[in-house]
């Protein structure tokens, strides 16, 4: 049985002092939540420790943004595994599109850094998804199935989150139709085979389609962004309805 991972990506937001008037909203909205499912934030790597202290014996999780490939040494900017689990950081972003994007992440990197990550007892959450223009020239199965042979090469299945992120629905407002991104998880589970892999979908997810999302059969939950920021928002849909 595949437990849903719905996780919040809250990017470069949140003082440790918004941080701590989100954590106030939010808790009260997840007490009665159902245990069949994970809940997760990420927040910026400011905010880990104050959510930390405030998440401990509640049921929410707490992600890294990124996490990098080595314990320690002269990586500027870097964060180690060992410095995320010192919080109880239990999951790790890695592969998002922006950092592909704006950092020129490759393939390679990105499975370093999972690697990294599962070595150290974290999970990470590996994103993947193509392009506007890829899609447009019929390019998406390609692309995504190069992202999941080279970015997972040698990850555990069974200690592993896969993000399908269609970058052309990240923030834009546009949603991939829930038929569509159960297909896309389908074929990615397939090219893993794995049945047991947990693959959520990402990209302009909010409390109006989430129930529609997590019904389908190849959707094991759902990687926020913006509307993870509103606590109410993201309370809705921790508390999605499939019946």
């Amino acid at each position: 049985m595949r437990k849903p991972v719905i996780a919040g990506n809250w990017k470069m937001h949140m003082t440790c002092a918004q941080a701590r008037d989100w954590m106030a909203a939010f808790l009260p909205l997840i007490s009665d939540t159902p245990d069949d499912r994970h809940l997760v934030v990420a927040p910026p790597f400011t905010a880990i420790s104050t959510l930390s202290d405030l998440s401990r014996g509640s049921k929410l999780e707490l992600s890294s943004q990124n996490v990098h490939w080595e314990g320690e040494g002269a990586f500027t900017g870097e964060i180690s595994p060992s410095m995320l689990q010192e919080h109880g950081v239990t999951y790790a972003i890695v592969g998002h599109s922006e950092p592909r994007k704006y950092f020129s992440e490759s393939d390679e990197q990105i499975n370093h850094r999972a690697r990294s990550a599962q070595s150290h007892g974290l999970i990470p959450i590996v994103c993947v998804g193509e392009s506007d223009e890829q899609r447009t020239r019929g390019e998406a199965e390609r692309v995504i199935r190069r992202q999941v042979e080279q970015g997972l090469e040698g990850l555990d299945p069974a200690t592993l989150v896969v993000a399908y992120e269609p970058i052309w629905a990240i923030g834009t407002g546009k949603t991939c139709e829930a038929s569509e991104a159960n297909r896309i998880c389908g074929l990615i589970r397939s090219w893993v085979g794995s049945p047991d892999l947990i693959i959520q979908y990402g990209g302009s997810v909010k409390p109006a389609n989430i129930d529609q999302l997590m019904a389908m059969s190849d959707i094991d939950g759902v990687l926020v962004g913006g509307a993870s920021l509103d606590p109410e928002s993201f309370g809705r849909i921790a508390n999605y309805q499939t019946t």
